[in-house]
């Protein structure tokens, strides 16, 4: 889960993290009344929604009075903010952070993360701060430096003094960011964040650090041990059809393409999408309905589905274990009854009940299509996708 830059800020605060001063508003005349709250000579104002790259496409714009900042959050309230993290769609702006602004001396890259390959946390950083750090990693690996954390050690101040040095930092610097590193890791330990991110961390002229920028995933697995990070949760800034597949305990993740996917089982869904990949097509989905599915949640799959008006095909391929066949096929039935769709169906049934899930849609339904095999069904779906019958 992700949540807002202001909400980030404040569990930065709460951990001794230091953030610029600022104050979240839903309205010009809010936003107006903070700047003037907020002793200075300029503002940043924010929008605020969960993608990067806000500042590349106007997200962030620098207000030098406060009609300025009124203008702006007016400008940028109700809008959809599109960077290339978002899709063409964009993001819905609901909210502004309006931010005290500093001079700035020196910007760095600093991140915390779980390498799950090493079983520890990795601290990232780089000097080459406010970029895209994947494009640091390309054109300037040296500039990257990499940290490893011992969980049952933890953080040691010599790891502190060894990300400080290469950063150039002096004196009472090296204190500061062993606070930040040291707030960062309890931070993610104690709320089960999968990474923290601060990008940029600026020096400022007077030698301070804050922390300009602020990101946190938290590991959704955990989140039921933390109502208060639940609460932070923004619904409108995630896909709608993902959030009514979490109902309904459905694992589905929205892609680009034309062609839906319905399968039980995360590596057989992944081979599915290779699949249909390797034949020419694009999968509009990744849809993992489960071992132990019922009836009614492989209803509510197809409906997510056929939903996404990309969708020019839809292609069920399912092995019957756990899951019986035929209970997939009564699921589709219910969801074509409830839904009128069009859309050619092509159902690839094997294992368990395999032959009684086959008598059930035959004849069933017009654009329901049996098929012998998985290369077979995906052939099919690929070619009626594109001929967008």
């Amino acid at each position: 889960m992700n949540i807002h830059e202001f909400q980030a800020k404040q569990l930065f605060k709460d951990y001794l993290i230091p953030v610029p001063e600022s104050v979240v508003a839903t309205t010009a005349a809010a936003a107006s009344a903070a700047a003037q709250a907020l002793a200075g000579d300029s503002w940043a104002i924010k929008a605020q929604v969960h993608a990067g790259g806000r500042g590349k496409v106007g997200g962030v714009k620098i207000a030098q009075t406060a009609e300025d900042a009124a203008q702006f959050t007016a400008q940028m309230l109700g809008q959809r903010l599109v960077t290339k993290q978002t899709g063409a769609a964009g993001l819905p702006i609901n909210s502004v952070l309006v931010e005290k602004t500093y001079p700035i001396k020196r910007e760095f890259y600093l991140s915390l993360l779980v390498d799950r390959h090493e079983e520890k946390l990795c601290f990232i950083a780089s000097e080459a701060g406010g970029m895209d750090i994947e494009a640091v990693a390309e054109q300037s690996p040296e500039k990257i430096i990499t940290l490893f954390i011992n969980p049952a050690a933890g953080l040691q101040s010599y790891q502190c003094r060894q990300i400080a040095f290469a950063l150039s930092l002096q004196g009472e610097q090296i204190k500061a960011l062993q606070s930040v590193m040291s707030g960062m890791v309890n931070l993610l330990v104690d709320k089960d964040a999968s990474q923290i991110e601060i990008n940029p961390l600026v020096e400022i002229a007077d030698g301070r650090l804050f922390a300009l920028d602020a990101k946190i995933n938290f590991d959704d697995n955990a989140l039921a041990l933390h109502k208060d990070i639940m609460a932070l949760r923004d619904t409108e800034q995630e896909d709608e059809k993902e959030n009514k597949a979490k109902q309904f305990d459905l694992s589905y993740i929205t892609l680009d393409g034309n062609i839906g996917c319905m399968v039980n089982g995360a590596g057989l869904a992944m081979a599915t999408m290779d699949l249909v990949k390797l034949k020419g097509g694009s999968p509009a989905n990744f849809l993992d309905v489960g071992g132990g599915t019922t009836t009614d949640k492989v209803t509510e799959a197809f409906k997510l589905i056929v939903s996404d008006k990309n969708v020019q095909a839809v292609l069920v391929n399912i092995f019957g274990g756990i899951v019986h066949c035929d209970v997939i096929a009564q699921g589709i039935l219910g969801a074509l009854k409830q839904i009128k769709t069009d859309l050619p169906v092509i159902v690839r049934l094997e294992g368990t009940h395999a032959e009684e899930g086959r008598a059930l849609l035959e004849g069933a339904a017009p654009n329901i299509i049996a098929a012998d095999n998985l290369d077979h069904a995906a052939e099919q779906a690929v070619s009626l996708a594109g001929a967008g019958i």
